[in-house]
């Protein structure tokens, strides 16, 4: 039984952890941490957790939760994280780092987007991105995983293949994504409220989304150069989910099923990544660990369509995911 902590526990992908972990044959939650005073439980918190965990909320000390935890993920927002993770791997523990603290090749870059100096320098660059179907071989022995962005897995497990493949070219590359808005966070935010958000759709943080620099960086890990992205966000009124469609300009002629069969061949045996032929929609995937992913040739270009559960596969089963391979255990636990 692996002793599991969650640091920042109070938000959306905290709460969709906690689920998973309850039901994980092979965890056990023994610390939940928030800044909350009173150490209140979490099922006050989260009521959907009543009767099902009874831990109290408390401050984070690193020496106390590495006592009672063998692995803690961090839900914490950036910097705050990488503070946290440092404490606790100087411990001797290991760590899934849900914020975008370790994902970036290095300092200057994380400067630049996240107007922080890193708290963790050294470790950026040499960090497992934890993209299972990517880097499935450098988990196990981790010690600290980079759990991967949401909006950065819907784009890059489709990319990858073609990009890795020479089929279409590296730059000049446009991800065009749009997510529910459970992605903003708990933290209540004028954009996101009710009447802000429903019946509108509105495009954010166009040219300078912090997930640019990651989609870039991660898919230059698997090809000979970095490539060049656009990269436009989107809100729309709905809880969870999100859709990516990329664009890119093919190297050579090939047709949809061609497209199809590399797909199908890259992720034969991945047991989260389902190639279909109907157009995916982001039901097809809410509340679960599943990416879909279609290809469409038009107009010159190769038309790329994913969609996924945001809070799953772009957080929380992810890390769990994560958990599973750096612990031995059944890759599927709990996630399916």
């Amino acid at each position: 039984m692996i002793r599991v902590g969650i640091l920042g526990a109070t938000g959306y992908t905290a709460l969709e952890l906690i689920k998973i972990l309850l039901r994980h044959p092979d965890a056990q939650i023994t610390a939940v941490t928030s800044r909350q005073e009173g150490r209140p439980p979490i099922a006050a918190v989260h009521p959907c957790l009543t009767g099902r965990l009874d831990l109290p909320l408390e401050d984070f000390a690193p020496a106390a939760v590495a006592e009672r935890c063998d692995c803690i993920f961090s839900c914490l927002p950036h910097a705050a994280s990488a503070e946290s993770a440092k404490a606790l791997l100087a411990l001797g523990k290991r760590v899934i780092d849900f914020s975008a603290d370790y994902r970036l090749n290095d300092p200057v870059s994380y400067r630049k987007w996240y107007e922080h100096d890193h708290p963790d320098a050294e470790r950026l660059g040499k960090t497992v991105y934890g993209l299972p179907e990517l880097f499935r071989e450098q988990i196990p022995q981790a010690a600290l995983v980079a759990n991967p962005g949401c909006y950065p897995t819907s784009a890059i497990l489709p990319l990858a293949p073609f990009l890795k493949e020479g089929w279409v070219e590296s730059q000049d590359i446009i991800v065009d994504s749009k997510s529910g808005v459970s992605g903003a966070g708990r933290t209540p935010k004028l954009g996101t409220l009710y009447p802000e958000c429903n019946e509108s759709i509105s495009a954010y943080s166009v040219g300078k989304h912090r997930h640019s620099p990651e989609i870039e960086q991660i898919l230059g890990r698997v090809v000979p150069a970095q490539p060049q992205i656009i990269f436009t966000p989107h809100l729309v009124p709905m809880d969870r989910g999100i859709l990516t469609v990329s664009y890119s300009k093919p190297t050579k002629s090939f047709t949809e099923e061609q497209a199809l069969e590399l797909l199908r061949d890259t992720y034969r045996n991945e047991p989260f990544v389902q190639v279909v032929k109907n157009l995916p929609a982001t039901k097809d995937v809410a509340h679960t660990n599943f990416c879909h992913i279609t290809p469409r040739v038009t107009g010159g270009r190769l038309l790329l369509i994913s969609v996924i559960d945001n809070l799953i596969k772009g957080a929380s089963g992810a890390a769990a995911q994560n958990f599973n391979l750096m612990y031995g255990f059944k890759e599927t636990t709990a996630l399916v």
